[in-house]
Formats: C-alpha cells, sequence, structure tokens
C-alpha cells in the first residue's frame, strides 16, 4: 500500500532520523544548544543498535537492502547535516567554518558510499571500519563541546574549529578502526547515557 518498509527492522533508523530532525529544529529554535546536541547522541545511540535489531528480525532479501540504503541516508542527516545546523548555530560562521563544513559533508557523503560499496558483496559481519564512521561525531562533538566549560571563548572555537577538520580528514584516511562489539555496546550506551545526564543537568 505505501511505498518503503515499515516494519520493526528498520524502526530505530526511522526514529534516529526522526531525532536528527528535531535537533536541527531546536538548533535553531531553541536558546540552549544542548538539546540538539542529545538529540545527537540519542541519535547516535540508535544507529548502535539498529543493525542488531534488523539482524533479529525475519527479513527479505529486499528488506535487507532497504535496511542498508535507509542507513546510509539516515546517517547523512544525522551525523553530517545535524552537526552542521548544531556549528552554525553555536555562531561557528566565519568563512574558514563554512568551507570546513563543505569538506566535512564532502568527506562524510564519500566515506558513506565507500562503505556501501566495500561491503555490498560481503556476506561476512565487518569487524573493523575503513576510515572513522561517521556516526562516531555522535560522540567525539559533544565531547569537544565540553572543552567550552574549561576554556576561554576563542581557545574553544579554534580547538573546536580543529577538531571538525581533523575529524573530517579522519573519516576518508585508509586506517582500520575496529567495530564496537560485546561488551563494547554496553560501554558506548553507559556513556551516551552519562553524557546525556550532564548535558541535560548541567550545561
Amino acid at each position: 500500500m505505501f511505498v518503503g518498509k515499515w516494519n520493526k527492522s528498520v524502526v530505530l533508523t526511522y526514529a534516529g532520523l526522526l531525532l536528527s530532525v528535531l535537533g536541527i529544529c531546536l538548533a535553531f529554535m531553541s536558546e540552549k544548544i544542548t538539546y540538539s546536541y542529545c538529540c545527537l547522541m540519542v541519535a547516535g545511540i540508535c544507529d548502535l543498535f539498529d543493525g542488531m535489531v534488523a539482524r533479529r528480525c525475519k527479513r527479505t532479501e529486499e528488506e535487507k537492502m532497504f535496511g542498508i540504503e535507509l542507513d546510509s541516508l539516515v546517517d547523512v542527516m544525522s551525523f553530517t547535516a545535524l552537526p552542521i545546523c548544531i556549528f552554525i548555530s553555536m555562531g561557528l560562521t566565519s568563512i574558514i567554518h563554512v568551507i570546513i563544513y563543505l569538506v566535512f559533508a564532502l568527506f562524510s557523503v564519500a566515506r558513506l558510499a565507500y562503505f556501501n560499496i566495500a561491503t555490498a558483496d560481503s556476506e561476512k559481519a565487518v569487524k573493523y571500519y575503513i576510515g572513522l564512521p561517521v556516526t562516531y561525531t555522535a560522540l567525539i562533538f559533544p565531547l569537544l563541546y565540553l572543552l567550552s566549560m574549561v576554556l576561554t571563548d576563542t581557545v574553544f572555537v579554534t580547538v573546536f574549529t580543529c577538531g571538525i577538520a581533523v575529524v573530517s580528514v579522519l573519516e576518508i584516511i585508509k586506517v582500520k578502526v575496529p567495530k564496537p562489539k560485546g561488551i563494547w555496546y554496553g560501554i558506548f550506551g553507559l556513556l551516551a547515557i552519562g553524557m546525556l545526564a550532564l548535558f541535560l543537568l548541567v550545561l
């Protein structure tokens, strides 16, 4: 009846998308940028566990392919578009920043496309990522933002700007990054919960 797939195997992926759009709206409509960072982190949690949920669901080949394509499209929204909107809302709007955002978006999308091609014909579980996964921005940028609590404004802007540039480059450098598994899901989950509490209750 409807275009697309709407079963439980993709519910977390859709949730990540909705959180991303909410985060973008809050970046420009709310006085507290921390709310947008919270959306970014929860979107990261959704992405961390959506594959696990999908694999436990009985799916057709078409549903599997749809899930793969959907995941990458949502990643662009969650971990590229949303962070850029957050940066702009933080007041990082100089020409240098705009250039870095262009590079960040270009490298992020290129990295996602490369990952899709690299894993398209593989039936084995991926043990390593090539390049820094874009989803890691859900942890890296909130951590960098915490530096605003201890650094002067000028120093913070410099460090944060360099951080965006470094993340951009790391996304396309051919280095192996171990894929989280087992206990690491719990560690990342607990870290995210702790970060969320800090952003909501302290900042």
